[in-house]
């Protein structure tokens, strides 16, 4: 495979998008396609995520807190990184779409959620923000046909209810959105992964940011 240049400086590329949209995919196909370095999402690592599908009233706080920690730290890291990089879900998705989701539905109390967006917004005080945000777009219906067949035991049981929530906060906090330039792609409709049409049309939208 011929990897595309390495970029003159650093660059922060983020991938945003609900849990079936593709984020994964994405970011290992771009890191393959131009040797940068992926940092993916510590899913597996959170002690409360199992808790919390089982019984999200009582867990959402503790793993929201967990995430934001881990998230920040992992910020932090990738900051530091001398290579461009592609996060797989970013901090700002933590308390924009999953804690605003949970406090809206009555699963994080307003207390909480005070101190929790008090904490939030400290930490992003002392993060560089990335320089190229690509927003994966999918219908409800195909996010619950891949988190199927993913098989993740703890996603398994996702309300429907819960997906579509997600989806239309994701919606919004689009049109807020501001600090950084934006790609959107519809991973429900496209298929860059196979299909050369929507590969060169990626590439082309891509390429600016890290050649």
């Amino acid at each position: 495979m011929i990897i595309g240049k390495m970029p003159p400086k650093k660059r922060f590329i983020a991938v945003a998008g609900n849990m079936g949209a593709g984020k994964s995919e994405l970011v290992s196909f771009l890191c393959r396609r131009y040797g940068l370095k992926p940092f993916f999402e510590p899913n597996d690592t959170n002690p409360y995520l199992a808790d919390f599908y089982s019984d999200m009233k009582k867990w959402a706080f503790h793993s929201q807190v967990y995430f934001l920690t881990h998230k920040f730290r992992l910020h932090r890291e990738l900051m530091e990184e001398p290579g461009t990089v592609v996060q797989d879900r970013t901090i700002y998705e933590d308390a924009e779409i999953f804690a605003e989701n949970l406090h809206r539905s009555g699963m994080i109390p307003d207390r909480d959620y005070k101190t929790y967006r008090e904490l939030y917004g400290t930490i992003c005080t002392s993060l560089s923000p990335p320089d190229l945000m690509i927003f994966l777009k999918c219908p409800v219906r195909t996010l619950k046909k891949r988190i199927q067949q993913r098989g993740r035991k703890m996603e398994m049981d996702v309300p429907t209810a819960y997906l579509s929530s997600l989806n239309k906060l994701y919606d919004e906090w689009r049109l807020r959105y501001s600090l950084s330039p934006v790609i959107e792609l519809d991973t429900g409709s496209l298929d860059y992964l196979t299909d050369l049409v929507d590969r060169l049309d990626l590439f082309r939208q891509i390429e600016k940011y890290v050649t």
